[in-house]
């Protein structure tokens, strides 16, 4: 069925508005997988606060241009599926390679965008393979609380070794005392 100018104006437009939103876009190559799984993986992106569209490649192109990204044209062959990470960039990223992964063929990814900038495909898998936002706010949140930790035992450290001093004193003029 062919798609009227308007439906490709208001899929330029959605697209656009998409990628300019995103975090992250993730294009892949997307072949021979059954609708039932197609869904589970959607779902999966929602709960991550991620979307996933089927787009026409010569829309997405022209989507990409008009936002300012360059160099998607050459990921932009065969069918694709454009992955768009709203609230965190990691998330999409590792919910498609875990997928990829599960279902064996059918997804491979093609490219990226994050930040602007056109990334290949290895920086996307790069990119999954980072650890979750929550881990890395522990980990900084873990630097910050070392130092404190470690001054907090200093001075308990200084306490104790008064205590064990006054507690030699009193010992000894117990000892003097009998």
């Amino acid at each position: 069925m062919p798609t009227t100018k308007a439906q490709k104006t208001a899929m330029l437009n959605e697209i656009k508005e998409k990628m300019s939103s995103s975090q992250v876009t993730i294009l892949a190559d997307i072949k021979g997988i059954p609708v039932a799984k197609i869904t589970d993986l959607r779902s999966r992106l929602r709960k991550a606060g991620s979307e996933m569209k089927v787009a026409k490649n010569t829309i997405a192109g022209i989507a990409a241009n008009e936002v300012g990204v360059e160099g998607l044209e050459e990921y932009l062959k065969g069918p694709t599926v454009f992955t768009f990470g709203i609230e965190d960039p990691v998330a999409p990223a590792k919910i498609l390679s875990e997928f990829s992964r599960e279902i064996k063929q059918g997804l491979t990814i093609k490219a990226g965008v994050l930040e602007g900038k056109v990334i290949d495909a290895e920086g996307v898998k790069a990119l999954a393979d980072l650890p979750s936002r929550e881990v890395l706010l522990a980990k900084v949140l873990g630097g910050m609380q070392a130092p404190m930790y470690g001054f907090a035992s200093v001075l308990a450290a200084n306490l104790r070794n008064l205590v064990y001093v006054l507690d030699q004193v009193r010992q000894q003029k117990e000892g003097q005392a009998s």
